[in-house]
């Protein structure tokens, strides 16, 4: 099927679903809005202050270095470092490869690499290529509820060890892991062994000091806080070294070659300055709007199951509901056409619908990991929009129930 194939089919999608009467966007997970600040400082940037190369010796090279620095700081402000330990990618996913892989390239004498079994992919994944490259990867298992086997950690960290890889918040069930108890148990069977957090997920959500977590490495996304797509960052903890994992002509950065995105980058900075300057304002929010929406689901509709922890150990935004006996695409679509947007517990990889692994960690089966939904409230709905999802959400699990294949379908009606 060619690109223009898949455009027409879109288009007589878009034109046969038409526009819902009210819509509340929770597919926060995977794309957003941008904070009007965000957007209203992108714009001024490439009207004047971002359009020039940073790198270059003139006048508007100069004013956009001078941007992108004033930029800098308003993130490592936010999270207490220093200008020198940011590193731009373009996504989290990339800050994530040149974590896990640049830290492989730089030290080729330790080959053994701990990731936790509900890490992203961006993570797994180029911890399992360097497989092929003879280095051992170990996936350290979680509870039910995804919290880290510390004993694990324990047990097979040792001096071989090159670096551990835990997300400070699962970006698919919140659970808030207990990064500094991580730190201390690897750091006591080895004191050199890099520490990674995947913290595109906690930052605007937990406190986040990488200083006081004393980790070596951080990656963040834009776009997980209300900023622009194509903007993400590495904390690169000063003296931990990485190698290059792409080449080409460097501008302010050596790790990371080609042109900073400086409007994007100045976008980023500006939902961190919101989202950190209104930290607990925000957070209450959006814990008041995520047990409101947990506690109607799980109250007004019989077997469903809530994946992850209750309570302060999960982000404050995370919403993840497994609803027995549905199919979780067909739910999201039936959702779409009320105007509700969510995303499934079901990954598309390579045209076949997977569950997904972090479901599958927490030892959920694969009918509920198919089941699930994801749904991520922000600062900014109201609890008008929950209260729509709460009215809309029964009819909708009711229809996709009624069409279910389940033997036990009886049981649900």
């Amino acid at each position: 099927m060619t690109y223009s194939d898949i455009s027409k089919s879109i288009s007589e999608l878009i034109e046969s679903h038409g526009m819902p009467r009210r819509e509340v966007y929770l597919d926060n997970e995977n794309s957003g809005q941008i904070i009007p600040e965000a957007l209203k400082a992108m714009e001024d940037a490439y009207k004047w202050g971002g359009r020039g190369h940073p790198s270059i010796t003139h006048l508007m090279g100069w004013i956009s270095y001078q941007a992108l620095y004033e930029a800098t700081l308003r993130i490592t402000s936010a999270i207490n470092c220093s200008p020198e330990e940011i590193v731009y990618t373009h996504s989290g996913t990339e800050a994530n490869n040149l974590a896990i892989t640049g830290s492989a390239l730089s030290s080729p004498s330790k080959r053994k690499i701990l990731v936790s079994s509900i890490e992203h992919l961006s993570v797994i994944f180029p911890a399992e290529r360097l497989e092929k490259h003879g280095f051992k990867v170990i996936k350290i298992p979680v509870d039910k509820e995804g919290f880290i086997n510390l004993d694990f950690i324990s047990k097979h960290v040792d001096n071989e060890t090159l670096i551990v890889s835990v997300a400070a918040v699962n970006h698919e069930i919140g659970t808030v892991q207990d990064i500094e108890a991580i730190r201390d148990i690897a750091r006591d069977k080895h004191k050199d062994v890099l520490i990674h957090i995947d913290a595109c997920d906690a930052l605007g959500r937990i406190p986040l000091d990488v200083k006081k977590l004393d980790v070596d490495l951080a990656s963040f996304s834009s776009h997980k806080i209300y900023g622009p797509k194509g903007v993400g960052a590495l904390y690169v903890k000063e003296g931990v070294r990485l190698e290059p994992i792409i080449h080409g002509q460097l501008s302010t950065q050596k790790l990371w070659p080609g042109i900073e995105n400086v409007p994007g980058i100045i976008g980023f900075s500006k939902a961190v300055e919101y989202m950190h300057s209104n930290f607990r304002e925000n957070v209450s929010r959006m814990i008041e709007l995520r047990d409101r929406l947990i506690n109607g689901i799980l109250e007004r509709i019989d077997h469903t199951v809530l994946n992850g922890p209750f309570g302060e150990r999960r982000a404050p935004d995370n919403v993840n509901i497994s609803f027995l006996y549905c199919e979780g695409e067909a739910l999201t679509v039936e959702l779409s056409l009320n105007g509700v947007y969510v995303s499934s517990g079901s990954a598309c990889t390579s045209r076949v619908l997977e569950p997904s692994h972090v479901l599958l960690a927490i030892g959920r089966r694969y009918e509920e990991a198919h089941g699930s939904l994801l749904m991520k409230v922000t600062p900014f709905h109201t609890l008008e929009d929950i209260n729509y999802v709460l009215d809309v959400l029964p009819g909708a699990v009711k229809r996709i129930r009624s069409m279910s294949p389940a033997k036990t379908l009886k049981e649900v009606r």
